[in-house]
């Protein structure tokens, strides 16, 4: 890893597609196992670049709109599930034609587009989300279940004249939680809904699946989907985006600076607010190579972002050695949820994407510049 180091810019993310397959043959064996179909969820992790190793395991993507459906239609070529909260009306008719399952948010939407879409593509597959009312989610900012929450029709507002042409219902509740909470979910989900799944075609358990965290229970996933394919007879999807991306690579940066005020602050070549915005938005704390709590190695830093934003910090770790200028600073586990939501705030530049392939060599995939800067603004 020294060498690697040695030969990649700074910041950058690396791809570790030993890692990658390692997750996708463990999803490839519940789908094996329960029956269900499985898609890559793009809002999670959409490095494109990587999609040959991953689309032999999956089924297709699921997509939040027109860019994530072109996507995969130009890049996966598998089935195309697209969902929004809702859709305009200049974007409905491409997303249509490249899209396999088209999932509304409300009755409204499906009076609203439904007709045109199946117009336009016949073999379309229309599906509603509905909303369960019930979560487990452990930060209500993830909770689509959550009070006044505008993500999927609840029942007291569904129009059953929209169920006579809907093939399917969509449901999303977790959060990189266990199938114990997919139990809990599916239960509240049968009690509202049950009613109406004997005439579909396909039920969508949506994304949050932490398949391949360790120690979650895959067995009682792949009971739960069996038991529920057998009861009503229909297709069962996943969703998941960071369950395949799950502790694939790291993101690699560099000490600029180190100053001191009250205690040592070392300023990274990166960004928490630019390139790890779930470490502040959730928050969470990054897993850094090398390193402890604060005060449980000898040397505490507090790691920051090179913005100028006062809250860009990573947050307090300790090393055994005394970090100096131009060392690396390794965050594990930054594949998914933070490629796809990166920024230039402030003129930082995006890091680079690189792939350590299978058989031990590095591939630069993508430097970013100041064009890439400049031309998004104007």
């Amino acid at each position: 890893m020294k060498n690697i180091l040695s030969t990649l810019p700074s910041p950058c993310w690396l791809l570790e597609e030993e890692k990658l397959q390692k997750n996708l043959q463990l999803i490839s064996d519940i789908k094996q196992q329960s029956g269900a179909k499985v898609l890559l969820a793009l809002k999670g992790y959409a490095l494109w670049k990587s999609f040959p190793l991953i689309k032999p395991y999956l089924d297709g993507c699921c997509a939040s709109g027109l860019y994530e459906a072109k996507l995969a239609d130009e890049t996966f070529s598998k089935e195309v599930h697209t969902y929004s909260p809702a859709f305009k009306e200049e974007e409905i008719k491409e997303i249509a034609k490249i899209s396999h399952h088209l999932v509304f948010n409300s009755p409204a939407q499906f009076h609203t587009f439904a007709a045109m879409a199946k117009t336009i593509n016949p073999k379309l597959s229309l599906g509603l989300r509905v909303n369960p009312e019930y979560s487990e989610s452990p930060k209500e900012i993830y909770n689509p279940c959550g009070l006044y929450s505008r993500l999927g029709t609840t029942l007291q507002n569904i129009d059953e004249t929209v169920l006579e042409d809907c093939d399917g219902l969509h449901f999303h509740a977790l959060c990189e939680q266990d199938s114990s909470a997919l139990e809990n979910v599916l239960q509240n989900f049968e009690e509202k809904f049950g009613s109406y799944i004997p005439q579909m075609k396909w039920i969508n358990f949506g994304g949050g699946h932490h398949i391949t965290r360790k120690g979650y229970d895959t067995q009682k996933l792949i009971q739960l989907i069996k038991d529920f394919k057998k009861r009503y007879e229909v297709e069962v999807y996943l969703e998941p985006g960071e369950a395949v991306g799950w502790e694939t690579g790291p993101l690699i940066t560099t000490v600029l600076d180190i100053v001191h005020n009250g205690m040592d602050i070392a300023i990274l070549d990166s960004s928490a607010e630019a390139h790890m915005p779930d470490t502040i938005i959730m928050p969470y704390r990054a897993e850094v190579r090398d390193a402890g709590e604060a005060g449980e190695k000898k040397h505490t830093y507090r790691l920051a972002g090179n913005t100028c934003l006062a809250g860009d910090i990573m947050g307090d770790y300790s090393f055994e050695v005394p970090l100096k200028i131009g060392d690396k600073v390794i965050f594990e586990d930054q594949m998914h949820y933070t490629m796809v939501k990166a920024t230039t705030f402030n003129g930082v530049k995006l890091p680079s994407i690189a792939i350590k392939r299978i058989n031990g060599t590095v591939e630069m995939l993508r430097e970013f510049g100041y064009e890439d800067f400049k031309n998004r603004l104007s």
